[in-house]
């Protein structure tokens, strides 16, 4: 049931991750028409710039869950992954307690203000003579801080039971590293070929 409610958090990490990813290509296709409107139109936009780093920003911020749920944030893994799992459940726990829910709790909150004065006053950019409103993006702090709470009790959970069964409990897995790829393709071969 553990394990059930562990899944159910990294679901919805990836659920979000994987809508916001989509600001990729709404971002790429934006771009490549500033780019054609500048250059090959010498009519440039007024609004390409501003929208560049809004989606960029959401991009960025709102992933942030889900790369936590995928271990992708960075790291010391040249030494933390020859550690045995004991060791390194015990070393991310108190790093958990020390930084990451200090740093996600003031994110929160500054955040929260943030967003709050932004909406008041219908903050808008000051980059361009469009004035695209900004507020939604300041709104999206306080969001991130609670994604990256809920995921953070997920991985906290996972480091008490890494301390209990001396294993790391399953994770959802929809992206792979390209280092384990390799690694395990190189395991298969080596199989095949040592096989009689």
């Amino acid at each position: 049931m553990l394990q059930k409610f562990l899944l159910m958090i990294d679901r919805f990490s990836m659920a979000v991750g994987h809508a916001f990813a989509w600001c990729i290509l709404i971002l790429t296709l934006g771009t490549s028409y500033e780019v054609f409107m500048r250059y090959v139109m010498n009519d440039p936009t007024s609004w390409a710039y501003d929208m560049s780093y809004i989606l960029y920003g959401a991009l960025f911020i709102m992933s942030g869950a889900y790369a936590l749920s995928r271990n992708a944030h960075v790291r010391g893994d040249v030494f933390f992954r020859l550690l045995r799992p004991r060791a390194q459940a015990s070393i991310e726990l108190v790093l958990y307690f020390i930084f990451f829910y200090p740093g996600v709790t003031a994110l929160i909150i500054a955040g929260y203000g943030y967003a709050h004065d932004s909406f008041g006053y219908t903050e808008v950019s000051v980059n361009s003579p469009v004035g695209v409103p900004i507020w939604q993006l300041k709104a999206l702090i306080p969001a991130a801080g609670v994604m990256l709470f809920i995921q953070g009790i997920a991985q906290v959970i996972r480091c008490v039971l890494c301390l209990q069964t001396g294993q790391w409990p399953q994770q959802l897995h929809d992206v792979e590293e390209l280092e384990n790829v390799l690694q395990n393709e190189y395991q298969k071969k080596s199989a095949a070929e040592g096989a009689p």
